[in-house]
C-alpha cells in the first residue's frame, strides 16, 4: 500500500462539516460603483462572520473530544431512526452560525447576543454542540471508551499493567453494548481495540454478542474490519461468520464492501467444506436452499452428471453472475476466479457457449481480467486453458495483457503457470520471445543493476521456474511440483489438437533467445550462485541446457574450487560438480549418463584447476567431502587424465576410507581391494531383536501437562499406559514408578538430551515420536 501523501482522509460527513454553512449568503458584487466608509465597515463585519464559520466547522472536524458519532451507518435499524431522529433534532435548532437577511440587515441567529465577538460565538457553538452530543444515547459511555482508546492506542506510553487496566475497563463500558457500538464509525474502533488487547475468553463474549449481525456488519463501511478480526478468533467464530454469509452471496459479492470481506474469509479462512457451500450458491437459486447432508462439492462437473436435465438453468444463472461482476470491472474476487473456471471447463469444446465465453474474457479492454485471473490457483489454470484453446490472435491478445506484468508473474506461485504455459502451446516463437524475455531478463537495466536482479530471480524458489523450464525436454521433478505437472501435461494434451509446430522445435528456439545473458551471469556470478542450493541447481541445468558460447561460464564454475568465499563441503556444490564432471544427465531408463552436446569438457577443466599449485591435492578431494567428484572424474568418458589420476590415487591408497561409500567405490575403479567391512558383511548382519522384558503399550491414552512442563510435544501418562495395557501386572506398574520417583536427576537430564521424559503433577509422562515401548527392569524406554 502506498504512503499517504499527507493528505488527511475526510469522511463524506466530514467533509460536509468542514464546508461553510449554506445559510450564509455571499451577496453578488454591487454594480462599480464608489466604496464608502459605510460600505467597508459592512464588509468587515461580515468577512468576521464568514470566518467564524469556517473556525467552527474545522473545530468539528478535527477536535476529537467534538467528534459525535453521528455518522450511522446503514444496516441497523435501530441506528438508521436515532439518526433520523438527530438530524430533525438539528434542524429545529438550527444552525448556530447561521445569518439571515431581513430589511437589508445582516441579523444573527437567537441565541448570539448583541455585541457577541467571533471567538464568544465559536465558544457557544462548541458548548451546544456537547449539550447535544450529551442528549444522545450512552453519550457518557461512547465519551469514556474513546478516552480509553486514545489511551491504548499508543503502545509506546503504556505499560503492560495499566493497559491490563485500561482493557479490564473498557470491556465493562462495551460488554452487552456492543451492537451499538458497532455501527457508528469512531465507536466500532474502540470495539476493534478491545478485541485486539482482549483475552481470549473476551474475544468469545464479544463475537457471542454479535451473532445475527456479521451480514450487516460485512456491508458497513468500518465494521467489516471487525468482521475479519472476529473469523481469526477461532473455528467456532469462524463457523458463525459463514453460516450467516450462506444464503445471502449473491447479494454480498456484489456489495463494495462486503464482497471484499467475504472473498478474503473465502480465499483464506473458510474450511473446503465452507468453500463449496459459498460457491454453490453461483449456480442457482436452488442451491441456496438445498440442505445437503454430508460433505458438499461445488465440483460442477459431478453436480451436472447427477442432475443432466439442470444443466441449462446451471449453467445460465452462472454465466449472469459472472458477467455482471466482470461487466462492473469487480474481477478480483477468487470466488469470482473458481467460478469462472467452472463454467469454462464444463462448456462443451467449439459450441455457442465456449465462444461467447472466451470472447467475454478477451473482451475486457484494460486486460484486469487476466491480470486478476493470473494470480489465483483456478484463475491461472483458466488463462492457461484459453491460451491453450485460441487461436494465434488470441494468444497474441492475452500476452498483450500482461505488459509490464511478466516478472511479477514469474515470481508469483500461481502466475509462473502462464508463462510456461506460454512456453508449451504458442507456436509463434519471435512472438513469445518478444512479449516476454526483455522484461523477464532485464534487458533495459544496465549491466550491474540487470545481473543483481537476474541474481535474485535465479536464487528464488519461483522466479527461477521460467528461466529454467525451456532448458529440457523433461525438466526435472524437483523444479515444480506434481499438481503443476499435471496441469502442464493436460496442457501438452490440447496442443496436439490446436499447435502445429513440433514441440522440440519450439523448445530450442525458445532456448536461442533466452541462453546468452543467463551464461554471462554464470560468468560474472558464480561465486554468489554457488552460495545456495537453488544458484548451484541453476549453474547445472543452465550449462546442460542453454545454446551458445559456454565456455566462459565453465571456467568461473571451476574457478570455485581456489575462491575462500566458496564451501566446496556443502552437499549441494558437490552435486553440482559431480553432475557436471559427469557432463551430462542421468537417465534411469538405459542407466546411463545423456552427455551434452557438445561436450562440457568441465571434468578436465575442474582436474587441471585442483592439481595446478599441487599435484597431491586431488587426494584431499578423494578422502574429504566430496569423493564422488573425483569418482566421476573416473568413470568420465571424456576425461583426458585418468592415468595420472590413477596413479596419484594408488600412491594414498593408504589414506582412503573405505568404511564410507565414497571412498571404498574409488578404491574398486583403481583396482584396490577395499580392507575391512566391504558391506556384504553390514547387510548381512541381522536386525537387533527387541530383549524379551520390553514392554509394548498398543494404546497411548494423551495426557495433557501443566503449564510449567516445556517439552511442547505430545505427552502420555505412564500410570494410564500400565492401566491400559494386559502386558504389565499390577506390581510391575508398583516397582516400575517406584523406580522412576528414585531417579529425578536422571529423568530430568534425559528430558533436556531430548528424550522428553518428565514428571506432570503425579503422573511420569514422555514424548510420544513413534509406537512406544518401555523396558521395566531399568525403566528406560526406546521407539520402534
Amino acid at each position: 500500500m502506498s504512503k499517504s501523501s499527507g493528505v488527511k482522509r475526510r469522511t463524506d460527513n466530514s467533509a460536509a462539516a468542514a464546508a461553510p454553512s449554506k445559510k450564509v449568503k455571499f451577496d453578488s458584487a454591487p454594480a462599480k460603483k464608489k466604496q464608502t466608509a459605510k460600505h467597508a465597515i459592512v464588509h468587515s463585519e461580515s468577512s468576521d462572520e464568514i470566518e467564524s464559520d469556517l473556525e467552527s466547522a474545522d473545530a468539528a472536524e478535527f477536535d476529537s473530544d467534538d467528534v459525535s458519532g453521528d455518522d450511522v451507518e446503514e444496516g441497523s435499524p435501530k441506528n438508521k431512526q436515532a439518526a433520523n431522529e438527530s438530524k430533525k433534532s438539528r434542524g429545529s435548532q438550527g444552525h448556530p452560525e447561521s445569518t439571515k437577511q431581513h430589511d437589508g440587515k445582516t441579523q444573527k441567529d437567537s441565541f448570539l447576543k448583541e455585541g457577541m465577538s467571533s471567538k464568544e460565538a465559536h465558544a457557544e457553538q462548541k458548548r451546544l454542540a456537547q449539550q447535544r452530543k450529551a442528549a444522545k444515547p450512552h453519550a457518557d459511555s461512547l465519551h469514556r471508551s474513546k478516552k480509553l482508546w486514545e489511551k491504548l492506542r499508543i503502545k509506546s506510553s503504556v505499560s503492560k499493567e495499566e493497559r491490563a487496566k485500561l482493557v479490564e475497563e473498557l470491556f465493562g463500558i462495551v460488554t452487552g453494548r456492543v451492537k451499538d457500538f458497532v455501527f457508528k464509525h469512531d465507536s466500532v474502533r474502540v470495539v476493534q481495540c478491545a478485541l485486539k488487547y482482549a483475552t481470549s475468553q473476551q474475544k468469545k463474549g464479544i463475537a457471542r454478542e454479535l451473532r445475527g449481525s456479521y451480514k450487516e456488519l460485512a456491508e458497513s463501511k468500518y465494521a467489516k474490519f471487525l468482521v475479519a478480526k472476529i473469523v481469526m478468533i477461532g473455528n467456532e467464530e469462524r463457523d458463525w461468520v459463514v453460516g450467516e454469509f450462506c444464503g445471502h452471496v449473491k447479494r454480498l459479492i456484489r456489495h463494495p464492501e462486503a464482497g471484499w470481506i467475504m472473498d478474503d474469509i473465502y480465499r483464506g479462512i473458510a474450511t473446503k467444506e465452507q468453500k463449496a457451500r459459498l460457491l454453490r450458491e453461483w449456480y442457482g437459486p436452488g442451491f441456496v436452499i438445498m440442505n445437503v447432508e454430508g460433505p458438499v462439492t461445488a465440483d460442477l462437473s459431478k453436480i451436472l452428471e447427477d442432475h443432466p436435465a439442470k444443466r441449462g438453468p446451471i449453467m445460465a444463472h452462472l454465466k449472469e453472475m459472472t458477467n455482471q461482476l466482470v461487466q462492473k470491472k469487480s474481477t478480483g474476487f477468487t470466488m469470482l476466479h473458481d467460478a469462472l473456471l467452472q463454467y469454462f471447463v464444463n462448456c462443451k469444446l467449439g459450441s455457442p457457449e465456449h465462444t461467447e465465453f472466451l470472447d467475454m474474457l478477451k473482451d475486457d479492454d484494460d486486460g484486469d481480467l487476466f491480470k486478476n485471473l493470473a494470480f489465483t490457483k483456478d484463475g491461472s489454470r483458466l488463462v492457461c486453458l484459453a491460451l491453450a484453446h485460441g487461436n494465434a490472435k488470441d494468444r497474441r491478445t492475452i500476452l498483450k495483457c500482461f505488459k509490464t506484468h511478466i516478472k511479477a508473474l514469474a515470481g508469483d506461485v500461481h502466475g509462473y503457470h502462464v508463462l510456461l504455459a506460454a512456453y508449451e502451446v504458442i507456436d509463434d516463437t519471435v512472438m513469445t520471445a518478444k512479449a516476454i524475455f526483455p522484461e523477464l531478463l532485464n534487458r533495459d537495466m544496465e549491466q550491474k543493476a540487470k545481473e543483481q536482479e537476474l541474481l535474485a530471480q535465479a536464487t528464488h524458489r519461483t522466479a527461477r521456474i521460467p528461466l529454467l523450464w525451456p532448458m529440457s525436454p523433461d525438466p526435472p521433478k524437483w523444479l515444480i511440483p506434481d499438481a503443476e505437472a499435471l496441469m502442464l501435461t493436460e496442457l501438452r494434451e490440447i496442443r496436439k489438437e490446436t499447435s502445429k509446430k513440433d514441440p522440440e522445435k519450439r523448445r530450442t528456439e525458445l532456448v536461442e533467445a533466452m541462453s546468452q545473458p543467463l551464461l554471462d551471469l554464470i560468468a560474472s556470478q558464480a561465486v554468489s550462485l554457488a552460495g545456495s542450493s537453488f544458484g548451484c541447481q541453476f549453474i547445472t541445468e543452465i550449462l546442460f541446457g542453454a545454446s551458445g558460447e559456454k565456455r566462459s561460464a565453465i571456467e568461473a564454475v571451476a574457478r570455485l574450487v581456489d575462491d575462500e568465499n566458496v564451501r566446496l563441503d556443502d552437499a549441494y556444490v558437490g552435486r553440482m560438480l559431480k553432475s557436471l564432471v559427469q557432463g551430462g544427465t542421468f537417465d534411469k531408463a538405459t542407466n546411463s549418463i545423456i552427455l551434452v552436446d557438445p561436450p562440457l569438457d568441465f571434468d578436465n577443466l575442474l582436474y587441471q584447476q585442483i592439481v595446478a599449485k599441487d599435484q597431491e591435492a586431488i587426494v584431499g578431494w578423494a578422502t574429504g567431502s566430496n569423493p564422488f567428484t573425483v569418482l566421476a572424474m573416473l568413470e568420465s568418458s571424456t576425461f583426458k587424465h585418468r592415468d595420472e589420476l590413477t596413479a596419484t590415487l594408488k600412491a594414498h591408497a593408504s589414506e582412503l576410507d573405505a568404511g564410507k561409500p565414497g571412498g571404498r567405490m574409488i578404491l574398486e575403479k583403481i583396482g584396490q581391494n577395499p580392507a575391512g567391512d566391504t558391506g556384504t558383511e553390514k547387510a548381512a548382519k541381522k536386525k537387533k531383536k527387541r530383549p524379551s522384558n520390553v514392554l509394548q503399550f498398543p494404546t497411548l491414552k494423551k495426557f495433557t501437562a501443566p503449564a510449567t512442563h516445556t517439552t511442547p510435544v505430545e505427552r502420555v501418562s505412564f500410570v494410564a499406559l500400565m492401566q491400559e495395557s494386559q502386558s504389565m501386572n499390577d506390581e510391575k506398574a508398583q516397582e516400575y514408578l517406584a523406580k522412576r520417583r528414585a531417579k529425578d536427576e536422571s529423568l530430568n537430564s534425559k528430558r533436556s538430551s531430548g528424550l522428553g521424559v518428565g514428571m506432570a503433577g503425579a503422573d511420569w509422562v514422555y514424548s510420544v515420536g513413534g509406537a512406544a515401548s518401555v523396558t521395566a527392569n531399568d525403566g528406560e524406554y526406546d521407539r520402534k
